[in-house]
């Protein structure tokens, strides 16, 4: 051959081989391309880790603060030095309201062992303390939030800084839907909105999509599932085929805008609910026995009762993540007249509670289910305006069950006053990376790239898992 037409074998063969070589690499890449598109889409469950422990969450937010010192950290040397200045050895902290100066303030608590590990559980959780066994209760949390904007802020999201995904949105983003008709992550208030408001349940840098579902009070929990006057199914599902048309051909051009494809998906997702949503939040078909169990019956437990059974409702159709606001808005915050605070708070908490472990083990749910009780922080062992107690960031009790928790038994320890972890300290972040192990997630492994970081649910935290929870 002549010319620019001149061609050796040798440079026919590498020509012809390197365009088998693009055309497997094209393919190759589309591949990834379709995966990368699906793989994290949650309308589809997706394969852990690991193993798990447990397949779902519900996890009990005490917002406000409860006082571990009253409930399940007794403390007789506090109650020697009732009245007396905090000793110097024990540090004297920076508290939100200031309080460090002031003396310290015993529990009147009367407190009493249960079950076979016998876990101290004070009178104020009669009905919790008969589940003792099933109980793993962690004396040695820790986080870094002074104030409760800070507090709620890291223990739903792992920062005191606004703006980061909510552990919900991390599990839905991890392991995606296991239900086809209701969200994946849900989460409920009482009467007020809790500290931080819908950031609480946000997705945070992760696609909108992830975010939890809000879930109110009363006879419609879950806003517009009912069709209006004059609309039909029909008529619906060809108004909601429109919008998606409407919003994909503006979506052109603005593939980054994940809000598009949250709206999208979320008037799909609110065309099923007018369908399931209303059975699934539907509490007469309920025996009357399971009503008084969780305590409908009764003033004082019917909201937070009413949560607990509208969660567990959840969990058994396929909801993957619910959280559950007792006291929103920091109703156990007790920065004066602690007893009739947590008086009021720990009744409507108490039998609500019990009667969730105790439905879901008869159920044959609680090994499926880890749940989680605890607010943002403790509080102190010293005074403030006399009958009250500050916000406790430095040591504080949360406890677990179910999910592949060893129950019956107590991990961690504070000072002899409860005012800071000396024991096996846990840390929000170790808290939060030991709920993912359980539910078969390395919080490592966990990452979406943001701003050219690979970002984790526990930031550059959690190496200290709280293996002891599942007898590590």
């Amino acid at each position: 051959m002549n010319g620019n037409l001149q061609c050796t074998r040798r440079a026919l063969l590498r020509g012809a081989g390197s365009g088998l070589g693009a055309m497997a690499m094209a393919a190759m890449l589309a591949e990834d391309r379709a995966a990368a598109a699906t793989v994290h889409d949650p309308a589809i469950a997706r394969k852990p880790h690991h193993a798990p422990k447990a397949d779902r969450v519900i996890f009990l937010f005490m917002e406000g603060a409860p006082s571990h010192i009253d409930l399940f950290d007794p403390k007789p040397r506090l109650n020697e030095m009732h009245g007396q200045p905090m000793p110097a050895s024990f540090g004297r902290p920076i508290t939100a309201m200031g309080t460090a100066g002031n003396t310290l303030m015993g529990s009147p608590r009367t407190w009493k062992r249960h079950g076979k590990g016998g876990i101290w559980i004070s009178e104020l959780y009669p009905h919790i303390a008969k589940h003792a066994d099933k109980l793993a209760v962690l004396r040695s949390c820790q986080s870094n939030g002074l104030n409760h904007a800070g507090g709620v802020s890291q223990m739903n999201t792992g920062d005191i800084l606004s703006g980061r995904p909510s552990l919900g949105a991390w599990v839905t983003y991890g392991l995606g839907t296991a239900n086809k008709n209701l969200p994946t992550f849900v989460s409920m208030i009482d009467d007020r909105e809790p500290f931080g408001n819908a950031k609480n349940w946000g997705s945070g840098f992760l696609p909108a999509v992830y975010q939890g579902t809000l879930f109110r009070q009363g006879d419609t929990p879950i806003l517009n599932t009912k069709l209006g006057p004059g609309q039909t199914d029909e008529r619906q599902r060809a108004r909601l085929e429109f919008l998606a048309r409407q919003d994909r051909d503006y979506l052109v051009g603005r593939e980054d805008d994940t809000g598009i494809e949250a709206r999208i998906r979320s008037f799909e997702l609110a065309y099923a609910l007018q369908k399931s949503g209303p059975e699934a939040v539907d509490l007469s078909k309920e025996t009357e026995e399971t009503k008084a169990l969780y305590g409908l019956d009764q003033p004082e437990t019917a909201v937070f009762g009413r949560n607990c059974l509208l969660g567990r409702r959840l969990l058994e159709r396929g909801v993957r993540f619910v959280e559950l606001y007792c006291g929103s808005g920091s109703g156990w915050d007790a920065h004066t007249n602690l007893e009739s605070n947590h008086a009021k708070w720990c009744k409507a908490s108490d039998q609500p509670v019990a009667a969730l472990l105790e439905d879901l083990s008869r159920r044959g749910m609680l090994d499926s289910t880890l749940v989680i009780w605890g607010g943002e922080f403790g509080r102190t062992p010293f005074n403030e305006k006399g009958n009250g107690r500050d916000h406790n960031p430095w040591g504080f009790t949360m406890f677990f069950a179910g999910g592949g928790v060893k129950g019956g038994q107590t991990i961690g320890a504070t000072d002899e006053i409860g005012l800071r972890a000396i024991e096996r300290p846990a840390h929000v972040n170790d808290i939060h990376a030991s709920i993912l192990h359980l539910l078969g997630l390395n919080h490592l492994q966990l990452t979406y790239q943001h701003n050219g970081r690979a970002e984790r649910p526990t930031i550059v935290g959690g190496e200290h898992m709280v293996k002891e929870l599942w007898g590590g």
